[in-house]
């Protein structure tokens, strides 16, 4: 069953010609009423597309001889727990409503606003292997009444009742981010491309060991005065993971392989805004201070803030919960590719495509069977017996630091058209997220479903968009380039 029947008729777009989209040419405009709220003409169908009638458009990278052609899943549900919020923690840290559209979440059970390193560590995780990363996109929903009908079309879902975020989860994550951290290099990306199998358990054992090592560290920080972190926890941590790292490059050197050189990531480093102490310089202060182009001032991140069936103004409809969601991290077709760091924030697409312009945007949208015409600016309108897909393929060239970057784009971009990154970066796993609909026939032909998004941009299509901060274990990771970099196809 779906999560709320919209009561009202309201759809925000009609089709009259106000603003022309820069990529697609549909164009929209707003209609206010007295007391601000857009009114309604009806659905504009000029957005939607009988996907037969498009040509295919898809283009693939040619696969070079050294191409890593292996996968590897992650089974993380379909949001069955109802977790859902209007915030972005990558993009408007802090900012509650940072989004004013609403997110559907898996992997990382503490997602909200103030999510930080640590709670997202410390949290739990829908995913069956215990990736705590975090995955959300917008969510899509039918409007009108007529929802119903297309309800009791549509297959039966065991949709969970509506969860609000719990306020004091909310609290507890934003006093930890203005609290002391023990911030440590990242090891799983020092790893080279090509880990030899005869050293792979002994990898895994002491990159599990030089977390536990960290974790515990982690624990001492809060308790501990200031001026005894470094004695206390810094220097003893640091001569615990050098160990650890010491054996790591001994397996390699073992199996006749040159080790590569782990000595940089034993130190870590003390955050402590109230001390002046910055931790580690790899762009993680952008998660917390940088705000993404054209996002909201914080003073207005109160408002509009989701009722108990979790509406926004602008947002308002049957919440469809995908049909099928596959996570799926796949190799690059010109070499192999190199971990992500723990922390990662990666952003796909633009949630405000129409006001910024295209360069952002991502094509997305298509249907099943249909995958090799993939439209922008268009929902797609699928053959009896299709269902309605969305298609996010995540940028994959890493700049080999930073964990963020001021804008969260430069550092991590998209390769070129021949799938090679641009000097400076190194490839690592592409995310691929694709979620599929079950959005009866009925609702398509008529133009009534759609994505949440900015109020402005009115449900535009072209700012589809989707999230994800990879916290991962190391084990995890090691494992994912292993399963990508040999051929494997790995489902966890």
């Amino acid at each position: 069953m779906a999560i709320h029947r919209r009561k009202s008729t309201i759809w925000l777009t009609a089709a009259a010609a106000a603003m022309a989209v820069v990529a697609g040419g549909a164009a929209v405009v707003a209609i206010s009423s007295s007391d601000g709220s857009a009114l309604a003409d009806g659905p504009d169908k000029s957005l939607f597309v009988d996907i037969t009638k498009v040509k295919p458009n898809v283009k693939k990278p040619r696969q070079q001889n050294n191409a890593t052609t292996g996968t590897f899943t992650v089974n993380c549900g379909r949001n069955e727990n109802g977790h859902f919020n209007p915030d972005n923690f990558i993009a408007q840290p802090g900012v509650r409503n940072g989004a004013e559209h609403l997110h559907d979440y898996v992997g990382n059970l503490s997602t909200n606003a103030d999510s930080n390193n640590q709670s997202l560590q410390a949290a739990g995780t829908t995913c069956k292997n215990g990736d705590k990363s975090a995955y959300f996109w917008p969510v899509v929903r039918i409007v009108d009444e007529e929802a119903e009908e297309a309800e009791e079309a549509a297959p039966p879902a065991e949709q969970a009742p509506p969860k609000k975020d719990d306020k004091a989860q909310q609290d507890k994550d934003k006093a930890a981010k203005e609290a002391a951290q023990l911030e440590c290099p990242d090891v799983a990306s020092l790893l080279p491309e090509d880990v030899p199998d005869a050293a792979q358990a002994e990898i895994d054992r002491e990159l599990e060991n030089i977390e536990k090592v960290t974790e515990e560290a982690e624990k001492k920080v809060a308790a501990t005065k200031a001026q005894d972190r470094d004695n206390i926890i810094v220097g003893p941590t640091r001569e615990k993971r050098a160990a650890i790292l010491n054996r790591m490059m001994l397996a390699f050197s073992r199996q006749g392989q040159q080790a590569p050189d782990l000595n940089p990531a034993a130190a870590c480093a003390v955050k402590d805004k109230a001390q002046g102490q910055q931790g580690l310089d790899n762009g993680g202060q952008n998660s917390e201070d940088a705000q993404a182009e054209g996002t909201e001032d914080k003073k207005n991140q109160n408002n509009g803030e989701e009722n108990a069936n979790n509406e926004l103004e602008g947002n308002e409809g049957e919440i469809q919960r995908p049909a099928v969601v596959d996570l799926t991290f796949r190799g690059s077709p010109v070499g192999k590719v190199t971990a992500m760091p723990k922390f990662l924030r990666v952003l796909y697409g633009d949630a405000k495509a129409g006001q910024n312009g295209p360069k952002n945007a991502k094509a997305s949208w298509t249907c099943t069977g249909f995958e090799d015409k993939v439209l922008m600016d268009k929902y797609p309108i699928c053959p009896q017996g299709q269902k309605v897909k969305r298609v996010h393929d995540f940028p994959s060239c890493w700049d080999g630091k930073n964990i963020d970057s001021a804008n969260h784009r430069d550092h991590i971009v998209f390769p070129d058209q021949n799938g090679k990154c641009k000097q400076g970066f190194k490839a690592v796993p592409q995310l691929r997220i694709s979620l599929t609909y079950n959005i009866p026939l009925n609702v398509q032909q008529e133009g009534r479903y759609l994505v949440d998004s900015f109020p402005e941009e009115e449900h535009n299509p072209l700012t589809d968009h989707d999230d994800f901060a990879n916290v991962m274990s190391q084990k995890i990771m090691n494992r994912l380039v292993n399963c990508v970099n040999t051929g494997k196809k790995c489902r966890e």
